[in-house]
């Protein structure tokens, strides 16, 4: 996140916003930075690439089904909207710690004792280590001493649209987001390959909600895609992966999306066509 605080400072706050006379490295300054870049910067991934999805990939034929709610699509921005700004609080503590040089961010692939190919396992053992860790958090949530309080407000979207990917209860939201932000305090990893990895699990999170089944063959029981997560959404106990099925898997929890065996949401609205 330094990155984008030097560059924030570089071309728009030192020169236009703050006093001349505050330091950028000054602790104070740095926390209202981020807290403000955050919170502008996921709410410009969640409405750009939701809305991307929301009209380009999300089959609208999908908001006919009769679990989809009544202005569910205007629900789900304003209850994201709302609980972005909590989610960032601690977000921001975590990023706070990044900048004064607390994590195993570098900068540089010089700084990698094992160069380009350092870069490429950082990124793989970034997804197994979130995905793991996203597994567990989010089974936790679906424990009953969890769910209702924290968990319950993602599961009113059965039928979700892509802008349902961040309508989360702001504990539930930051608790599963906490696996990106430990990974740097505990492997090294360049920063420009970080910031890019938490944009592509914004834009990922976004996608498993989009309605859109379409996966490879050969891939549909290893990728946990939006044919997977919304029978999580459905039938409540399956599914808890973010990436991969291999944590269902392994955890008992898999369930072949029933999208692939013609008993799926688009399957239901064309029975009902038929009759």
């Amino acid at each position: 996140m330094d990155l984008v605080l030097e560059a924030a400072d570089r071309h728009l706050l030192t020169p236009y916003v703050y006093p001349a006379g505050w330091p950028e490295a000054e602790p104070c300054r740095q926390l209202l930075s981020l807290f403000v870049i955050t919170n502008l910067g996921a709410l410009a991934l969640y409405l750009l690439f939701g809305t991307l999805s929301y009209y380009f990939i999300f089959d609208h034929e999908l908001k006919k089904h009769p679990q989809f709610l009544e202005n569910q699509v205007s629900r789900e921005i304003s209850y994201a909207v709302r609980s972005l700004p909590w989610i960032s609080v601690p977000t921001v503590a975590l990023f706070f710690a990044e900048v004064r040089g607390y994590s195993k961010l570098y900068d540089n692939i010089e700084d990698s004792p094992y160069g380009w190919s350092g870069v490429f396992l950082s990124m793989l053992s970034f997804l197994f280590f979130t995905d793991m860790g996203i597994y567990w958090i989010h089974r936790g949530l679906h424990h009953k001493l969890f769910y209702k309080r924290f968990h319950k407000p993602h599961h009113l979207w059965k039928i979700a649209t892509p802008f349902a990917s961040h309508a989360f209860h702001p504990v539930d939201g930051f608790m599963q987001s906490l696996p990106y932000h430990i990974y740097p305090f505990l492997f090294p990893l360049h920063k420009v390959t970080y910031l890019g990895l938490y944009i592509f699990v914004n834009v990922w999170t976004i996608s498993i909600h989009d309605g859109d089944y379409r996966v490879p063959r050969l891939l549909r029981h290893i990728i946990n895609g939006s044919a997977h997560h919304t029978d999580h959404h459905l039938y409540f106990d399956y599914n808890y992966g973010q990436y991969f099925t291999l944590w269902d898997k392994i955890g008992g929890s898999y369930k072949s999306p029933t999208s692939f065996e013609g008993k799926g949401p688009h399957d239901y609205l064309r029975k009902l066509r038929e009759k």
